[in-house]
């Protein structure tokens, strides 16, 4: 049994995935606990994991608060500055947090989300082995790839370079905050000065959440990364509650936990399903008031909800309007249901570049008018026999926890001991 620490930034998305990863490392023998700032441990719900809290206690709380505050609201260059400085004022925490606790902890190896670059670091630094996991879409550089944030085409003619080599001088540029937090720690702990997320990435193993049927063609990943498909927890959702027995199609709508308050949008989607006749369900995930939420059933919404079990509803979807988060997507392309990707933030616009790309469905731009909603949903509403399978038919069976805590434990072989002289894990 080994003891393996797992470090995500302060996100929802980013912990339910890992969370799966580590329950299947859990039924394998092993023990998973999570460090980051305590306002994150309300994201776990499997009994079985440990958590250690990072930094004091109410600035934890209040910080993570502020994380997803700042992450909802990216629309203008302030809000994304302050989105940034975030981001590495986090890293710093962790950086200076961590080597004591993973020694505290007895730790053995360590499980890194891509967007958490302080826990490659700092695993290196101790001479701990350690996973890299891309639980969004794969940070990893590649001569003829755009970056993850942005929605362009690949290509490796003169101009697709050009946009490129521009593309990559901006992002860093803004990213200097977590640059100057990252490079003043390599120096600390006595390591080759880096500053860019890609170049924290395990030697060792490299996980990845999204399958190549979704993602642009790679050529030059190392030979020890893995695209799983999507992290979920095992067990099937049930249906819920809402009496779906109109034989007319049904659109899913839901923007995901941190963009679930985007009223305007919302009411421009009900819109457009009302002008088509069709039926709406609509998961804000808590982010409307209950005046918004009668608004949205004024405007045409047939179902409003702050939560819908999401695999059921993809399923049971005839399209699914989604921001472009990794998770909604993937879930809809496993079900094989059309989608309509109106991207907002983050990696969203280069996950809808790769829906279009695998003609998986089409994408607007987020302020797209009700008449431009409904004629794209008219025409992924026409009947295309097998035009959404091939992804679905990719990952038939695809367990990607399980199949990613065995690729865990083959990679760590003769790494690790065979017990783990861990102390009990403590909570906090």
């Amino acid at each position: 049994m080994s003891h393996f620490a797992v470090i995500a930034p302060t996100y929802p998305s980013h912990f339910s995935a890992l969370q799966a990863l580590a329950g299947a490392l859990i039924e394998r023998g092993h023990r998973v606990t999570f460090m980051q700032q305590h306002g994150a441990v309300h994201w776990l719900d499997d009994a079985r994991l440990g958590f250690v809290a990072l930094g004091a206690l109410p600035e934890g709380e209040r910080d993570v608060r502020e994380a997803l505050r700042l992450a909802g609201r990216t629309g203008n260059p302030w809000h994304l500055y302050r989105l940034i400085r975030q981001l590495a004022d986090n890293t710093a925490l962790l950086c200076q947090t961590l080597p004591a606790a993973l020694r505290e902890q007895r730790i053995d190896a360590v499980i890194c989300d891509q967007m958490s670059p302080a826990g490659g670091l700092i695993a290196e630094a101790l001479g701990l082995p350690f996973i890299s996991v891309a639980c969004a879409l794969p940070v990893n550089r590649e001569v003829g790839l755009p970056l993850p944030v942005l929605p362009f085409a690949p290509g490796l003619d003169a101009r697709s370079l050009r946009v490129q080599a521009g593309s990559e001088k901006v992002h860093d540029w803004l990213m200097r905050p977590l640059a100057q937090v990252l490079t003043q720690a390599c120096t600390r702990h006595g390591l080759l000065p880096r500053s860019r997320l890609h170049e924290f990435l395990s030697p060792l193993l490299q996980l990845s959440q999204t399958p190549p049927g979704l993602d642009f063609a790679r050529r030059h990943l190392p030979l020890h990364f893995h695209a799983l498909g999507p992290l979920r927890e095992p067990g099937t959702q049930p249906p819920g509650d809402w009496p779906i027995t109109d034989a007319r199609p049904l659109v899913f709508a839901s923007l995901g936990t941190l963009q679930g308050h985007r009223f305007g949008l919302f009411q421009r989607i009900a819109k457009a399903c009302r002008a088509l006749d069709v039926q709406l369900l609509l998961a804000h995930c808590g982010g409307l008031d209950a005046r918004q939420q009668a608004r949205l059933r004024a405007c045409g919404a047939t179902f409003v909800t702050a939560f819908a079990p999401q695999r059921w509803a993809v399923q049971r979807a005839d399209v699914v309007i989604s921001h472009g988060g990794l998770n909604t997507v993937l879930d809809a392309a496993m079900a094989g249901t059309a989608q309509l990707v109106l991207p907002i933030a983050f990696d969203q616009p280069g996950i809808a570049a790769r829906v279009e790309h695998h003609r998986l469905g089409l994408t607007l731009p987020k302020r797209a008018s009700a008449r431009r909603i409904g004629a794209a949903l008219a025409q992924l509403l026409q009947p295309a026999p097998g035009r959404f399978a091939r992804l679905a038919e990719s990952l038939d069976g695809v367990d990607g926890a399980q199949r990613g805590a065995q690729l865990i434990d083959q990679a760590l072989a003769g790494h690790l001991p065979t017990v783990s002289g861990a102390a009990p894990c403590t909570t906090t």
